[in-house]
């Protein structure tokens, strides 16, 4: 896992001096900043997953996923499951592709698409990394949460006045500190569920 994970850094920072995948250049900050940050999500998102049934517990969607962040780091870490990544990007999407072929990652999956054009079943976890509002997340990606499913927001401080504005209908499910090594900066986890799911 661990190799796999350093290749994937390697193909970020080698892709980056072609194609701008990610404003951080340095390998040492693309560790931290990207790898680890995305790492720290595995396992809530694993708890998150074993609470669902049916096929759509073993579909995650990464939308706006730029350079893979955090679907491919999910890929890696849990290859049991069939991780989508979207971006409205065409070079990144490539990326995403290239990763999968080269770090054999089967159920990998890149869609150069806009999010609310995708056709896809539903997803157990739909999930975001800087990706927009919480009111936008959710409202472009409704259609994809499967019955039972969450959204899984990945933040930097809580946000609160984000959390406020979410539209009837979806309800904040939780919230979760992450603790990123050597990240100083606040990052969080923001858990939400449409309410029919969470009054069920």
């Amino acid at each position: 896992m661990t190799e796999r994970l350093l290749a994937y850094l390697d193909l970020i920072s080698r892709w980056n001096r072609v194609y701008n995948l990610t404003a951080v250049r340095d390998p040492a900050e693309m560790l931290v900043q990207h790898l680890l940050d995305s790492v720290a999500v595995v396992q809530p998102l694993r708890e998150a997953l074993a609470a669902q049934r049916g096929d759509a517990a073993q579909r995650v969607l990464d939308v706006g996923s730029g350079a893979g962040l955090p679907g491919v780091v999910i890929a890696i870490l849990r290859p049991e499951l069939t991780v989508v990544c979207v971006d409205a990007v065409a070079k990144k999407a490539r990326f995403i592709r290239q990763v999968a072929t080269e770090l054999g990652l089967r159920r990998l999956q890149a869609e150069h698409t806009r999010i609310e054009e995708l056709k896809a079943p539903g997803f157990g976890v739909v999930t975001s990394r800087a990706f927009a509002s919480l009111l936008d997340f959710v409202t472009l990606t409704r259609q994809h949460v499967a019955p039972g499913g969450v959204w899984m927001a990945m933040k930097g401080k809580l946000p609160d006045d984000e959390m406020a504005a979410l539209p009837p209908g979806v309800t904040v499910a939780g919230t979760q500190p992450l603790l990123v090594p050597g990240l100083e900066a606040q990052r969080c986890l923001v858990w939400m569920k449409p309410v029919s799911e969470s009054a069920a």
